[in-house]
Formats: C-alpha cells, structure tokens, sequence
C-alpha cells in the first residue's frame, strides 16, 4: 500500500517562506519522479512542480519559476518544496504525487495507478 503524507503547511505572510515535505511508503521511491500539485478553493488542482528520479530534473509551472524550488532526498523516502517570497495566490491545499516522465524529463502529469490524492497540508498566505 502505497502511503503520502504531506506536511509543512501552515499560515504566513505575504513574502514569507514554507518548506514542505512528501514522506513515501509503500513503494520504490529512488526510481520514480515526484511532483507537486496544489489546489486552491473553487480552482481545479495544477501541477506546481517536478523532479526525476535521481533529481538532475526538474520543471516548475510559470507561475512559481524563481520562487519555488523542488528537491529529494531518496534516504529518506522523502520530497520537498521550498517555497519562498509567497504571494496569496499560492494559498491552498498542496499535494504530492508520483509524476509521469518522458525520457530523463519529468512531467507535471499525476501517475496515480491506483493511489488517490492523499489529504495534502494546507498553506494560507496573507495579504
């Protein structure tokens, strides 16, 4: 049984930093490329970032380039994502996800199989 389990969330000022992290059971986590969605309230989820198996990847949505930075550490089963310089639109529920790949690229597209979106941490930025 494949397990995500999402935390680092919380409430911070506009401009202020979070830093997130994935913890992976269940399953091989060096081999497989992981990404981050988020989803805001009344928006459909959208992928946020990417990075392969190895980590040399990785690809982020416009909207976060240069704010955001995706990163692992296959010790520890574990994926992250520092956000920083936050802006109210990043405020919702951020989730991870075993990603889709095509080549050595990694692609903001959810490879769910047969696991669902797990419950997420939740990010709150004020204005």
């Amino acid at each position: 049984q494949v397990r995500l389990v999402e935390s680092g969330g919380g409430l911070v000022q506009a401009g202020g930093s979070l830093r997130l992290s994935c913890v992976v059971s269940g399953r091989t986590f060096s081999t497989v490329a992981m990404g981050w969605y988020r989803q805001a309230p009344g928006k459909e989820r959208e992928g946020v970032s990417c990075i392969s198996s190895s980590g040399s990847n990785t690809n982020y949505a416009d909207s976060v380039k240069g704010r955001f930075t995706i990163s692992r550490d296959n010790a520890k089963n574990t994926a992250y994502l520092q956000m920083d310089n936050l802006k109210p639109e990043d405020a919702g529920a951020y989730y991870c996800a075993e990603v889709r790949v095509w080549g050595k690229t990694c692609l903001l597209v959810p490879k769910m199989g047969s696991v669902s979106w797990s419950k997420g941490t939740l990010v709150t930025v004020s204005s």
